[in-house]
């Protein structure tokens, strides 16, 4: 079940970010990642419309938007593969006609995820925060 993010959410939200992230970008240090979990806790997550994936009462999986924004879109590394992601992506596109996200470079599987939800790549850059280059993609309904 997907359903809005409560406060009671974020250590799931949190674990499952931090470890997904870990895990999908293993050209960034982990220590990297580690430090940015109470920018996530304090900024990122109370500014965003964040809505989980929720099964047995356990959180597998998580969105974030901040206006079109697809700002962050992880689910459990235990629990990939199984349609979890493409059912968040599929609420995310019922939230908003235009959604744009990055990507790094590097993660060749959320790029081949993203193009087939219809992300289409506009423009490349480097990341400011760790100089790798990442991929600005587009989607619209």
């Amino acid at each position: 079940m997907i359903r809005a993010f409560e406060s009671s959410d974020m250590n799931d939200v949190l674990n499952i970010w931090l470890e997904a992230s870990i895990g999908a970008h293993g050209f960034v240090g982990k220590e990297f990642w580690e430090l940015r979990v109470d920018d996530m806790r304090e900024t990122y997550i109370p500014d965003s419309d964040t809505y989980v994936f929720s099964e047995n009462g356990t959180v597998k999986g998580f969105f974030s938007l901040q206006t079109d924004t697809l700002a962050a879109m992880f689910v459990s590394p235990d629990a990939q593969g199984k349609g979890i992601g493409q059912q968040l992506m599929n609420k995310a596109k019922s939230l908003r006609r235009k959604l744009n996200l990055t990507v790094y470079r590097k993660n060749e599987k959320g790029i081949q995820f993203y193009r087939k939800c219809g992300f289409n790549p506009v423009m490349e850059r480097v990341d400011q925060h760790t100089g790798h280059i990442e991929i600005l993609m587009e989607y619209s309904s």
